[in-house]
């Protein structure tokens, strides 16, 4: 899922999710998942076609006009809480057609996660999503299944239906269904990291990537944990993995930074000082 870097792209998801905030607000389950597949739906006719993906992004026209051709093609095809945010979406500035696409994919999975955090299960989503992909990155026949930009979307939810349908939360399934019938020149795998990012941000937590030769217990979570809140002086999603090519202690990965704790990491550094 593509990153909105551009400000003004950045400033229209923000106006875009305050309207989806709206239609979300006392809406029922099945309310926001039809929501949530109503603009996958939109997002995924932008993605086809190129005419008026570009017609609806083209911040020289005016932004009347833009709602004007989004409501004459759409007010009856989607439902009343759909519209509304697809509208302001639409009314918005976004740096390039591309960029509209992904924030109504972004907007989507939003409301799945809305519907997860209301029913108390967005840490289970976040966990299956995490959990889902390492399996997949580390199955190379199924990943590049998945993640073929040619293959047919149906064949490949399928395939998923058949691995995880009833195994995991709906909103973690229909999540993966999305990426995986429009990977959009991602690996699934990756997909589903940023996914696991995106749910663990809806709770304002980082997410910590731990690596350790072995599974570490209850109590040496509760103690990590309690000391990357106390070095990052906010909430720390774990995410562990197992790894014994880490040869003892922790590989730690925080966004960007990198807490190398293991025997390899030390062994490394040291050739590296030995070297210099």
């Amino acid at each position: 899922m593509s990153t909105l870097v551009n400000a003004a792209s950045r400033e229209a998801m923000a106006a875009s999710q305050l309207q989806l905030l709206q239609a979300t607000d006392g809406a029922q389950a099945a309310e926001i998942t039809e929501l949530a597949d109503e603009l996958f739906g939109v997002a995924a006719l932008l993605g086809r076609e190129s005419t008026l993906r570009r017609a609806l992004a083209d911040a020289s026209t005016e932004a009347q006009s833009r709602e004007n051709l989004a409501r004459g093609l759409l007010e009856s095809k989607v439902g009343a809480r759909a519209l509304p945010v697809i509208v302001e979406a639409v009314r918005a500035r976004w740096s390039g057609p591309s960029d509209l696409v992904s924030g109504l994919e972004q907007l989507a999975r939003t409301a799945l996660l809305v519907q997860a955090e209301r029913a108390g299960r967005l840490d289970d989503v976040e966990d299956e999503l995490f959990r889902l992909g390492r399996i997949i990155g580390s199955e190379v026949d199924l990943e590049r299944l998945l993640s073929d930009p040619s293959g047919d979307p149906a064949g490949k939810t399928a395939v998923l239906d058949r691995l995880i349908e009833g195994k995991v939360e709906p909103v973690t399934l229909e999540l993966v269904r999305q990426l995986v019938a429009r990977p959009r020149g991602r690996r699934v795998s990756e997909g589903l990291e940023e996914l696991a990012e995106l749910s663990a941000k809806r709770r304002e937590r980082s997410v910590a990537h731990i690596r350790s030769a072995f599974p570490l217990n209850a109590e040496q979570q509760d103690r990590l944990s309690r000391t990357l809140q106390r070095i990052y002086a906010r909430p720390i999603a774990l995410h562990l993995e197992v790894d014994p090519g880490v040869e003892g202690g922790l590989l730690i990965k925080v966004g960007d930074e990198v807490i190398d704790g293991s025997v390899t990491g030390r062994l490394q550094t040291l050739r590296r000082d030995l070297a210099d």
